[in-house]
């Protein structure tokens, strides 16, 4: 089933003088259960692209659209339902616990306190972060800051879960079991989007699509096994 689809979009950033298109006619889907890697160096437009999948900005043309409905049209309520979108905070410019974080999080989307404190632990234990529930979130260390912003997607319930360079500022170590659990995610039926500069970083993706000059290369929709019919014989 295609869960995110990207129709002839284009992106631009900067001023006229100074454009650089991220995005040039792109097209491309992601299917729930599919992990989906975006590889390209700095200012390829990864990041950019990523930030068109959760609906935080609109494309300059095309559609994107999200298990059917477009983004653009509808970020309001598609937004915080469907869309696990992760992003690291700028260090030292988060207060309070993560624990309380996550819960307040979710209070703030009208989710009562005891459960929103569930599905605030319940998500760092399945993003493998629960020995962070009491740390300062400032104090988070590359690969927890990591752990804890996935879990944050994860409180979410989503249909799709998008990050942005998911294993930078990782050590080699943590990397390889942070790619575990995006895999692992992908496997429960989360559509997962990833963008990345590391071509390590692309271990355990279904597709792995390459960007430059905002063109997308690779193959951009998923090799779908035949469907056989069945034919129904009849017993005696």
């Amino acid at each position: 089933m295609t869960l995110l689809e990207f129709e002839h979009v284009s992106k631009r950033y900067g001023a006229r003088s100074h454009e650089h298109a991220v995005l040039q006619d792109v097209s491309f889907e992601v299917h729930a259960g599919e992990l989906v890697a975006v590889w390209g160096g700095g200012g390829a437009g990864g990041w950019g692209g990523v930030r068109l999948a959760a609906g935080v900005e609109p494309p300059d043309s095309g559609v994107v659209r999200l298990q059917g409905h477009d983004l653009s049209a509808r970020r309001g309520d598609v937004l915080g339902e469907r869309i696990g979108y992760c992003w690291r905070s700028t260090p030292g410019g988060e207060e309070g616990v993560v624990l309380d974080r996550l819960t307040v999080g979710q209070m703030a989307r009208g989710v009562r306190p005891a459960e929103a404190k569930a599905r605030a632990w319940s998500a760092l234990q399945r993003a493998g972060a629960e020995h962070c529930a009491a740390l300062a979130a400032h104090k988070l260390d590359g690969a927890e800051s990591v752990r804890v912003t996935i879990a944050r997607a994860l409180t979410l319930r989503p249909a799709l879960l998008v990050i942005d360079e998911p294993t930078r500022g990782v050590d080699l170590l943590d990397r390889d079991r942070i790619l575990s659990l995006l895999r692992s995610l992908a496997d429960e039926g989360i559509g997962v989007l990833a963008s990345t500069g590391e071509s390590t970083a692309l271990s355990g993706a279904d597709r792995a699509l390459s960007l430059s000059d905002g063109e997308l290369r690779g193959n951009l929709a998923p090799e779908l096994a035949p469907v056989v019919p069945m034919h129904r014989t009849r017993t005696a």
